[in-house]
């Protein structure tokens, strides 16, 4: 090939790139923009069989989303939606400083990276109080024997070392809370923090339910009741889609705030890469993933579970950990996807609504409208974002 023909395939590809960039960033802003008009008011609370405070989980995956759309697309008005959102709840976990509740705690992931961002400790000393408050107190509910509790001022736990870490019993957790354990790692140097959100990480992988990794397909179960011998009616085993979906989002969320050389670093890595080999055996042709992973019960396109793992592919492809020739084409047909279900005016079709299996919040459709819209908007911006910074690699 002629020197200008490589200079215009350069071109021509470049252009190209711009064009799906653009396209992308429109798609996550109009899912955006579709949210931020229908809750103009963040402080209201939620209204679902019961009020709940607007931070409670569904909300603050929500915010966890607009921060990555902020990433690429600095508009003012996503911090003073954020800030607007966080000042009302006092920077402080949904239930207070002493809540133990892993979907209490995931709004401290935009405290704290509005703590970053401002250098104002009021996003940041609640939050620190709270996991301070966590890392001294058993788990009552799985205490197998009187818990002898650790010197609050101690460097280590001392004791009942079982219970202390038994609190994340779902995987859900996982994204939920454990990110805040290494937000505050990185920002304080105690390694305190990272130390625990480990342990506790390994006690739901290796022992809740006889561990909810399943090590030969890289798959993790949403809890204990789903672990074999429950199988879902064809017979196969019950894989949640959004659940393994949260795993990803940890995975990558907790990478993101440590040292690639550390020794939890490469352990969370090594699960990352498992987990997406198992995720990638079981898209659909059509670019998305079930509900149910390896099942046919309820079969059908899921936008929150294909976002979330569109997420995880794009992040460990931007990082160089997973084969282009073998996930670029597995992203991609997930972004086509996730491009069906944007309505004209920003609704996302096809999520799935609350729960905690496959079965929840059934028959999907590209029409209805999820009982919370908030976490399904926040994980399609994280997919898209991290797409969208693909596209520039």
């Amino acid at each position: 090939m002629t020197l200008i023909g490589v200079l215009m395939l350069a071109t021509t590809i470049t252009a190209q790139e711009k064009v799906a960039q653009s396209e992308v960033l429109e798609l996550a802003q109009r899912a955006n923009d579709y949210f931020m008009r229908n809750y103009e008011d963040p402080t209201v609370p939620t209204n679902v069989k019961k009020v709940r405070p607007s931070s409670l989980w569904t909300r603050a995956v929500y915010y966890e989303g607009l921060m990555a759309l902020y990433e690429v697309d600095p508009q003012q008005r996503y911090l003073d939606y954020t800030d607007r959102w966080g000042s009302f709840h006092e920077w402080t976990p949904r239930n207070g400083i002493n809540t133990c509740d892993a979907d209490d705690q995931c709004c401290s992931q935009t405290y704290l990276m509005r703590y970053v961002q401002t250098g104002d400790t009021t996003r940041l000393n609640p939050t620190l109080r709270n996991l301070q408050h966590q890392m001294v107190t058993p788990n009552a509910k799985n205490l197998n024997a009187k818990a002898k509790l650790p010197d609050a001022n101690s460097q280590q736990p001392t004791a009942n070392s079982q219970n202390l870490y038994a609190w994340w019993t779902w995987i859900d957790a996982i994204q939920m809370a454990m990110p805040v354990y290494m937000q505050a790692y990185k920002i304080t140097g105690n390694k305190r923090y990272r130390d625990h959100a480990m342990k506790m990480y390994r006690w739901t992988r290796n022992e809740c339910g006889g561990g909810l990794l399943n090590l030969k397909n890289g798959l993790w179960w949403r809890d204990a009741d789903f672990v074999p011998p429950y199988q879902e009616p064809d017979g196969n085993d019950c894989y949640w889609s959004r659940g393994d979906g949260w795993v990803v989002a940890a995975l990558v969320r907790c990478m993101e705030q440590l040292p690639k050389k550390e020794k939890a670093y490469k352990e969370l890595k090594k699960d990352f890469l498992l987990l997406m080999e198992g995720v990638r055996q079981c898209q659909r042709e059509d670019g998305f993933w079930n509900p149910s992973l390896v099942s046919s019960n309820f079969a059908g396109p899921e936008t929150s579970g294909t976002s979330l793992f569109l997420y995880g592919i794009s992040w460990g492809l931007r990082q160089g950990y997973l084969k282009p020739e073998i996930y670029r084409p597995v992203a991609d047909r997930a972004y086509q996807a996730l491009k069906t279900v944007v309505h004209e005016n920003g609704f996302l079709g096809w999520m799935q609504g609350t729960g905690k299996e496959p079965k929840d919040g059934q028959p999907l459709s590209f029409y209805r409208i999820p009982d919370f819209e908030d976490y399904g908007t926040g994980a399609f911006l994280l997919g898209l974002t991290e797409y969208y910074k693909l596209l520039s690699k």
